[in-house]
């Protein structure tokens, strides 16, 4: 069987290497790939927004089944496109894709099947916006509604503040997004619990926990994530069913009843707060980096997986999981994630001999003259798995000392909250 991935960074690293591992697959093509994926694939140089030459691509390689990484090209509707074409795909269509695709959508779903979430107002003009920040607490927290590279959420401790990043967002500073939803503030503790899901049924994919803000002790500001950890240990079995009823089922239920049935990966973002859980945000696709740290967990052959949603038949799917624990701290290019340095060599990357099943994970990399080079600002995303969080961290940390690259940095404390000192 032949496979397509499309994505270029470490979640796409990760899916690469575990299909790779599947005995049923003879060839895989990444659109583009990364320096990473090209251990275990062929690499198209196609722009993952460019559908027609990937539909092209795709039929010139026979690929059997297409995997969609990235959110942006199913939020323009890529699965549509090429199931229009014949091509059998995972992920989503151009309609359930809304879940990510604009905060707004996701709201609207919330507010009519009671799912439970933060107090919320979306806005597109001034005088809504002041309305609002005007009868709400502080912190307050402003969403622009579109995608925005995980750089679209900022927590407010002044209402100033929230007018002048709202202000910022309606007129134009992320692409996608013209209005702005406003969010009252949930203290609790994130968590994110991920899904995978055919027409007619789902299945639980794997717990995790990130760490968004750039510097340690989670200061300063959000990015695409710095690390993460699998599984989560604050999703009990009692909080996992409220999660289902009071979240997951309504959601799937309306997208159904709308004739758009949700498909593929579902990244379910989530406040826990006095036990109970609060819907934060719906990703459409694996997280990154959480996907390096729930894959190397799995146990279940991913393509047989993949077979079963793409034929509906994921209820006969039985999915079995390693009984250990995954890290991954992501090393990051100085700058990031506001200006960094692109093509940077990184030298001694040969020469780190991981142990076991511990590997490096390929992010905003690429191969020029046989040579790894820094291709964005989130680089490499070094990923162990035991029976330790202490003693896996301990491990990571060694690698990234090791490679020694001096153009990068990283947070020393992922895992804090579940590692003892």
């Amino acid at each position: 069987m032949n496979i397509g991935l499309i994505g270029s960074g470490g979640r796409e690293h990760s899916l690469c290497k575990k299909i790779h591992e599947s005995k049923s697959v003879k060839k895989i093509v990444c659109f583009p790939g990364n320096a990473g994926t090209s251990q275990f694939a062929t690499n198209i140089n196609i722009n993952i927004l460019d559908f027609k030459k990937i539909l092209q691509s795709i039929k010139n390689h026979k690929v059997d089944l297409v995997v969609v990484g990235p959110e942006e090209p199913l939020v323009l509707g890529i699965v549509d496109y090429l199931q229009k074409n014949g091509v059998k795909v995972i992920g989503p269509n151009k309609y359930a894709s809304k879940l990510e695709g604009s905060k707004a959508f996701m709201k609207l779903i919330c507010a009519k099947n009671k799912i439970p979430t933060a107090k919320f107002k979306t806005c597109k003009n001034l005088y809504d916006i002041k309305k609002f920040l005007n009868d709400c607490k502080l912190p307050v927290v402003v969403k622009a509604d579109g995608l925005a590279a995980g750089k679209g959420v900022t927590i407010c401790k002044s209402k100033v503040n929230a007018l002048k990043i709202s202000s910022e967002i309606i007129n134009g500073k992320f692409k996608s997004s013209n209005k702005v939803v406003l969010e009252e503030f949930l203290k609790g503790e994130e968590a994110s619990y991920f899904l995978i899901v055919d027409k007619y049924n789902f299945k639980f994919f794997g717990s995790a926990q990130d760490h968004k803000r750039v510097y340690e002790k989670d200061r300063g500001p959000n990015t695409g994530g710095m690390g993460a950890y699998s599984p989560a240990p604050i999703i009990s079995k009692s909080i996992e069913k409220k999660i289902i009823s009071k979240i997951v089922q309504p959601t799937l239920n309306a997208l159904r009843k709308n004739g758009n049935p949700y498909t593929g990966f579902l990244y379910v973002g989530l406040m826990i707060k006095d036990n109970e859980p609060y819907l934060i945000e719906y990703n459409i696709r694996m997280g990154d980096p959480e996907c390096q740290v729930i894959l190397p967990r799995l146990k279940t052959d991913i393509v047989k997986i993949f077979k079963n949603i793409s034929s509906n038949n994921l209820k006969r799917t039985k999915i079995i999981w390693k009984n250990e624990k995954c890290m991954t701290i992501v090393l990051c290019a100085k700058g990031y994630p506001g200006k960094y340095k692109k093509y940077l060599k990184i030298d001694n990357l040969q020469k780190i001999k991981t142990s076991g099943s511990d590997f490096i994970f390929h992010a905003g990399t690429q191969l020029k003259n046989d040579k790894v080079i820094s291709n964005g600002g989130r680089v490499l995303n070094f990923t162990a798995i035991g029976k330790s969080f202490k003693q896996i961290r301990k491990r990571i940390i060694m690698y990234i000392k090791r490679l020694n690259w001096d153009e990068g940095f990283y947070r020393k404390d992922i895992g804090s909250k579940v590692i003892k000192k």
